[in-house]
């Protein structure tokens, strides 16, 4: 882990199936992150953009994770067509 980062962990639970397929064990993620990513939550649940609080959550997790390793791995081509739209949503949701 790097000490210039924030440093998080996830547990993923897999609670419930609606084909009735077995549920998975629970995996956990450590990874690094620029950002205070509960002060991110915190604003988008100033902002309510979704008018749901878990839903705030989950969109800057999943946001922020995708993110951080979308520009770790901006050389890969799987990123080539996406990056520069990705740069626009960010300066789009930040001035919301």
């Amino acid at each position: 882990m790097n000490d210039k980062y924030n440093h998080y962990k996830i547990t993923l639970e897999h609670k419930h199936s609606p084909k009735d397929e077995m549920l998975h064990e629970p995996v956990q993620v450590e990874f690094n992150n620029h950002d205070n990513i509960f002060s991110i939550i915190e604003k988008l649940q100033e902002r309510s953009l979704f008018n749901d609080k878990n839903q705030e959550i989950e969109f800057a997790i999943g946001l922020k994770m995708f993110s951080e390793v979308m520009l770790r791995n901006k050389e890969n081509p799987l990123f080539e067509e996406f990056l520069p739209a990705f740069k626009d949503f960010m300066k789009k949701l930040k001035s919301t």
